[in-house]
């Protein structure tokens, strides 16, 4: 655990070079980038961090995408990383694009996993009531939900340890925690994509429903230079349900020719 801005924020770093930050989504931890992270770690500074309310990492103040950007730039700070590569999944993404195009002498490169500009009003409303289920109902009905709508058919079919993984990962969420972290994305503002000048890329899923293609092709079109893949039967949880095929896109797009 680290003291960051007066939190107690779980914080896992491994590897030397320059640092990747990697940001999980609603529902998500640090855990969520175990495939990503072992493998970079070969070559760069990966950290991990689970962002108030998620994971282990307590909530103890009412947490908004600016507050998850203030703790990851404090963490970078305390960890003397002064420009970093970062990724992030889903909310993740959103609090990237904010970093990114608000401090564009922090962000060396993003990659978008997932990627949201903001929640659309229906889906604002969606998740302030899945917050209130939290409150009432617990984890396992959000997590039950989860596995059958944010995963692809193949991934239930085909890999269901990463589908179990994901509901565990879900279930074990402070309920508070997450309803705070429902709350926080309900809130969500798009960041000012032309503000954004760093390297970017989007990776979704064609069976993904809260990130479909059309949407992160929407983003693309905001943010110069920014390059789009699409992995086949592959639903909204890209680093798990398509690992290998991340992981081949990260090094492409760390390592390429023109970088």
């Amino acid at each position: 655990m680290q003291s960051i801005n007066g939190k107690q924020l779980l914080v896992e770093e491994h590897g030397e070079g320059e640092g990747v930050i990697m940001v999980h989504g609603l529902g998500g931890t640090s855990n969520s980038w175990g495939p990503q992270a072992n493998l970079l770690s070969r070559y760069f500074r990966v950290v991990r961090p689970d962002l108030e309310g998620s994971g282990l990492s307590p909530c103890n103040s009412q947490v908004s995408i600016s507050s998850f950007a203030e703790d990851l730039l404090a963490i970078a700070d305390h960890l003397g990383i002064d420009k970093a590569h970062w990724v992030g999944h889903s909310m993740g993404t959103i609090v990237c694009q904010h970093i990114a195009a608000k401090h564009p002498e922090r962000a060396a490169s993003l990659a978008l996993m997932g990627p949201i500009l903001e929640p659309p009003e229906g889906a604002r409303k969606g998740l302030r009531d899945r917050a209130s289920s939290a409150r009432e109902k617990g984890m396992i009905p959000i997590a039950d939900a989860l596995y059958q709508g944010s995963l692809s058919v193949d991934t239930r079919t085909h890999q269901p340890a990463v589908a179990a993984f994901v509901r565990e990962l879900v279930m074990r969420q402070d309920a508070e925690g997450y309803a705070r972290t429902c709350e926080a994305l309900a809130g969500a503002e798009a960041a000012d994509l032309k503000a954004i000048r760093c390297p970017t890329l989007l990776v979704t899923g064609d069976e993904d429903g809260v990130a479909p293609p059309v949407a992160a092709l929407k983003i693309a079109r905001g943010i110069a230079g920014a390059r789009v893949e699409v992995f086949h039967r592959c639903g909204h949880w890209t680093p798990l349900e398509r690992a290998a095929e991340v992981n081949h896109a990260l090094l492409n797009f760390y390592f390429r020719a023109d970088a």
